[in-house]
């Protein structure tokens, strides 16, 4: 099992930064990727960057790249995302997932490989 706790959201006005910190806790060192998706009002959840922590290598969806940024401590049990020039489009709940399935190596955000989730975070941007 693996616990993960989401925290940092906030409400900031479009442009704005905001930086957010899940910690993982519990059996982790089956983790093979770690991810954050988001759910807007009304929307399903989408996935936003992962990182295979074996290597630290990113991966961003288009809507994000080149403002958000993926990054994981050195112990791997601490993921954060630093977030940008954010838009009003970006608001939406942010979960942490973990996922120890191989096949998150080449979709790395494809929900369905993450087995473990946090409770979320909410993150609000207004224009």
């Amino acid at each position: 099992q693996v616990q993960l706790v989401e925290s940092g959201g906030g409400s900031v006005q479009a442009g704005g930064s905001l930086r957010l910190s899940c910690a993982a806790s519990g059996y982790t060192s089956n983790t093979i990727c770690m991810g954050w998706f988001r759910q807007a009002p009304g929307k399903g959840r989408e996935g936003v960057a992962s990182i295979y922590t074996r290597f630290g290598i990113p991966y961003y969806s288009d809507s994000v790249k080149g403002r958000f940024t993926i990054s994981q401590d050195n112990a791997k049990t601490t993921l954060y995302l630093q977030m940008d020039s954010l838009k009003p489009e970006d608001t939406g709940m942010y979960y942490c997932g973990a996922a120890s399935s191989e096949f998150c190596r080449w979709r790395p955000l494809q929900q369905d490989d993450y087995s473990y989730w946090g409770q979320g975070t909410q993150v609000t941007v207004s224009s």
